[in-house]
């Protein structure tokens, strides 16, 4: 629960160019070419015909208004008007046109960020806080929906806008275009400089909103323990530097476009006070006429403007920028593990399972498994015991896949898991874990994952086997009770029951490894588990991590691991006849038990 940046939280700090970005848009963009195609030569139309105007006031003033002649301005008004008309439809129809592709393109952009999060490994979920996950898919695509649906086009249109009032300022009179565009380059200069600070202060703004959202993730998850250790007030204060920093953040980017804003339209009025005097000296001495000289007043502040609309997008498009270089980031992490180039596949699957000098970390310099060899024959039910922290749980990670080993090898059947494709060796090996998790669906969603092929006989026998038929008989709506996210309103020892019935039903006869499943449920719960188990495991390959002793005393074979080695391997009555670290586990839980058996009868 620490409110500041610290380096395991942080995203990659590598940069991301413009040139890089806008090729990672385009990649979502390019199927909409056609569209894009036909929006440009829109923009062209746009751009010419919003440059007619000033023009035919240039035309009215100086002929039929200084002429004198009223009815040669009925041409000019009529085609003011249709160029009016003509003007209001393009607009309209690269807008439209433009929103569909931007909301088009933004479909296929999450799409694909979800799936390139769908498919890293468990590395980089422990790694990766889950506000910063739920910071990308939601406010960063949100921030590029701006750019593509509104931004792009004000930007696009203003540039090409802008280009075509400064051809035809020189075409007209080129001595009013210089006084005109006179501040253009100090804008510029502006724009450049205020450009990569409101940037990096939109880069810092939506790291401290992933902060935000992965500590509001965090403290809402683990209320449980703030509440019972009373950390009300640390929470309070953690979340209030927090808050500070979201509001410091935001006031500086409010800032910077302030100062920009401002210098810009002090820029704007002195550009228009040059055309006005200029210009009126040009009128005055015949290098000008007067209808030139209204007309560059309009064209001057055409040209102004398309830079003021510019400031007032620049801090939403440096936004939407930094957003993309985050998604840009997100989608060149490549997870660790991945399928082999040439994958081999079970032909023939026999339950085989060979852990072979196996050396495993977390941590580089930091092995949790140091040179363990295990093998494991067809149909074997074997337990794993030890103290908390003696590499069990990991054992099972590895032999899942969700981590690759350091050295040495696991083999299924005689093939290297690492040339299985990933998909293929999940159905081989289901893990129950410690603390499984439920889906907000009903009891049959979470029991059949969503998958309508699992039919209702198959997901009530796998309840049956795992005994967690009874419970759920009990439930209002029975298998249609519908389950808060996490599974809140079950008990952790219906979860783990849901968790096993759940591995049942879609690897009916893949190794089966069980991580602590029992470890919360009541002793009479569990012997229904052990029972329920007894004809399910018989005949497969089966791998019991416990605590409780009691559950493993039947394993054909029990492994005791201390500091990540194997230290003993035998049955329980061979162990407990060599008096080694199993007999001291099993004497110290037993005594334990029965001294608590003795504390309930006595009270």
């Amino acid at each position: 629960m620490n409110a500041k940046l610290s380096t395991s939280r942080k995203e990659t700090e590598e940069q991301i160019g413009d040139r890089y970005l806008m090729s990672m848009l385009w990649r979502f963009l390019k199927p909409f070419w056609k569209e894009l195609l036909g929006i440009f030569v829109m923009l062209i139309g746009v751009t010419i015909l919003s440059l007619l105007p000033p023009y035919l006031i240039q035309l009215a003033v100086d002929g039929p208004i200084q002429n004198k002649d009223l009815s040669g301005l009925i041409p000019i008004g009529v085609i003011y008007l249709v160029s009016v008309v003509v003007l209001f439809a393009l607009r309209f129809g690269h807008t439209f046109l433009l929103q569909n592709v931007g909301q088009n393109a933004l479909v296929d952009l999450r799409q694909a960020l979800f799936e390139h999060i769908l498919k890293q490994d468990m590395k980089f979920y422990n790694n990766t806080p889950v506000g910063q996950l739920v910071s990308r898919l939601s406010n960063d695509i949100e921030a590029l929906t701006e750019l593509l649906s509104t931004s792009i086009v004000i930007v696009a249109s203003n540039m090409v806008t802008l280009i075509g009032i400064i051809l035809v300022m020189f075409a007209i009179n080129w001595q009013l275009a210089l006084l005109g565009l006179a501040v253009l380059p100090i804008m510029v200069a502006c724009t450049v400089y205020f450009r990569r600070r409101i940037r990096d202060q939109s880069n810092l703004f939506h790291k401290v909103v992933a902060e935000y959202l992965a500590f509001i993730n965090e403290q809402f998850g683990g209320m449980l323990v703030v509440q019972l250790f009373g950390r009300q007030s640390v929470s309070r204060r953690e979340f209030e530097t927090i808050n500070r920093n979201y509001r410091d953040v935001h006031m500086r980017i409010r800032d910077y476009y302030t100062v920009y804003a401002s210098i810009l339209q002090f820029l704007s009025t002195i550009g228009l006070a040059l055309v006005l005097y200029g210009g009126g000296q040009g009128v005055l001495v015949g290098w000008a006429t007067l209808g030139m000289l209204i007309s560059f007043i309009q064209y001057a502040r055409r040209t102004f403007d398309p830079i003021m609309q510019l400031s007032d997008q620049f801090t939403q498009i440096q936004t939407a920028l930094s957003a993309g270089e985050r998604i840009a980031r997100m989608l060149k992490v490549e997870p660790e593990i991945v399928d082999d180039p040439v994958p081999t596949d079970i032909k023939n699957f026999k339950q085989a399972i060979k852990f072979d000098h196996v050396v495993f970390g977390y941590e580089p310099g930091s092995p949790v498994l140091k040179d363990v060899s295990i093998d494991i024959q067809p149909g074997q039910k074997i337990a794993i015991v030890g103290a908390t922290g003696a590499g069990k749980t990991s054992l099972a990670g590895l032999l899942a896949r969700f981590y690759d080993v350091q050295q040495g090898s696991i083999m299924i059947d005689g093939i290297d898991i690492r040339k299985l494709p990933l998909n293929s060796l999940r159905h081989y090996v289901s893990v129950v874990p410690q603390s499984p998790y439920c889906f907000n669906g009903s009891v049959a969603d979470n029991l059949k994952l969503f998958d309508p092929n699992v039919t209702y006989e198959q997901m009530v026998d796998a309840a049956r086997a795992a005994c967690a038929a009874p419970f759920i008989d009990q439930l209002p709506g029975g298998y249609d009770y519908v389950l808060l996210p996490g599974g809140g309103n079950l008990s952790q020892g219906q979860r783990q029951l849901l968790a096993l019935a759940r591995a049942l039903i879609h690897s009916p006869q893949s190794v089966l490894v069980l991580d602590e499943a029992t470890s919360s449920v009541d002793t009479e719960t569990e012997a229904l588990i052990q029972e329920g188990l007894a004809h399910v495991l018989k005949g497969r390959t089966s791998l019991i991590i416990a605590h409780r002793l009691s559950t493993v005393r039947d394993a054909d074979r029990i492994l005791v691991m201390q500091q990540g080695q194997i230290v003993e391997d035998g049955d329980h009555k061979t162990l407990l006849a060599h008096n080694g670290l199993y007999a001291q586990l099993y004497q110290r839980q037993f005594a334990d038990a029965d001294d608590h058996q003795t504390l309930q009868f006595q009270n």
